[in-house]
């Protein structure tokens, strides 16, 4: 088969996620055959692609790497890894029912040490009532940590229930669950424990790595739709991931068709992140933040998805609501708007590479 002659002007960024123009351009036009039970396929700011069933269900569908670190420990990391894909699918507002997984393991990698990881994945499955119904297990030479494979998270449920960052609009408040930069700090407390501890103490080094395990949107995303949905409660539901609660506000409003106002000064910054983001250079607003989720909901259900989080001992803040399009997109700082732009590249990046190549501990 000859190379195909395409003529690419976007650029990837030097690392993560690739550019939106790159998407639109090479992506987005090539997507393979048009179906019509295909309700929702790749889209800016969309966690799932959406297939219409029959019967009046839908099934969501997500897939992300295998994150694994050995550092945090086979189970802890296992359990990141898990939470990732099955906080993405329930964006949509079901649980997770089925998993596809793909290990391409390192060389090095042991019998024990996958036995632990795998025990979590079947841990976490069935305590939320999700079946693994396929997969592939194998070591390969040149693979290596942290990507060690990838997995598809399946959730089904009715037609009408279903929800995606378009179905935002204005009018409807923004509510954040739990705060700011949370992954961004889990991950480097962990990683570079003994950094943390010698420049900021051992409470925020507690403290961060206490975030580890609130890196997941399931219990929230849960929580939030038992209100009621669409017309009758939340209408939209997206976490925060690559470039944090900045970028994932503006993906909604953009997804949605609406122009959207925060309070930045509301967004809430836990003391340790603000600590330890400082510490490594990273802003907590636009930092890779996999644990918090940005909730749109009609602003009568407003206080009612508040109290329903709280009872979840799911802390959560209203900083915002959207706009009609032409009213612009914003962000109100000491008072003044500015405007509210995508921050395009993720900090996390740049200063895990930079804590890295000065082998930090």
């Amino acid at each position: 088969m000859p190379e195909t002659d395409i003529k690419v002007q976007a650029e990837f960024p030097a690392v993560g996620k690739i550019s939106p123009e790159f998407f639109d351009e090479v992506i987005y036009p090539r997507l393979g055959a048009r179906r019509d039970d295909v309700l929702i396929s790749p889209q800016h700011g969309f966690d799932c692609g959406i297939l219409r069933t029959g019967d009046g269900q839908v099934m969501a569908v997500t897939t992300d790497p295998i994150f694994i670190v050995p550092e945090y420990g086979f189970a802890r990391s296992a359990w990141f890894a898990w939470h990732i894909l099955a906080s993405d699918v329930t964006t949509c507002g079901f649980p997770p029912a089925y998993v596809i997984v793909d290990f391409n393991l390192p060389m090095s990698m042991t019998e024990q040490q996958f036995a632990a990881m795998w025990q979590v994945f079947h841990d976490e499955s069935s305590k939320y009532g999700a079946a693994v119904i396929a997969g592939h297990t194998a070591r390969y030479v040149g693979t290596d940590y942290p990507m060690v494979g990838g997995a598809t998270f399946i959730a089904t449920g009715p037609e009408d229930k279903y929800l995606h960052p378009g179905m935002a609009s204005p009018g409807d408040v923004v509510i954040v669950t739990k705060g700011a930069a949370i992954e961004a700090t889990g991950i480097f407390a962990c990683a570079f424990p003994e950094t943390v501890k010698a420049k900021l103490g051992e409470d925020v080094l507690r403290e961060g790595q206490d975030l580890f395990f609130k890196m997941s949107t399931v219990d929230d995303a849960l929580a939030a739709v038992s209100i009621g949905v669409r017309d009758d409660g939340v209408t939209a539901m997206h976490d925060a991931t690559e470039c944090g609660v900045i970028g994932g506000l503006f993906e909604i409003a953009q997804a949605s068709g609406a122009g959207i106002v925060i309070d930045k000064d509301k967004i809430p910054v836990l003391p340790s992140v603000k600590a330890i983001c400082d510490c490594f250079g990273m802003d907590p607003l636009t930092s890779i933040s996999e644990g918090t989720l940005l909730i749109c909901v009609k602003e009568a259900k407003a206080e009612e998805l508040i109290s329903t989080l709280s009872r979840a001992r799911i802390p959560a803040e209203t900083i915002g609501k959207l706009l009609p399009k032409e009213e612009g997109f914003w962000i109100v700082e000491d008072g003044k708007r500015k405007s509210l732009e995508h921050p395009r590249v993720d900090p996390f990046w740049g200063a895990m590479k930079q804590a890295m190549e000065k082998k930090l501990s």
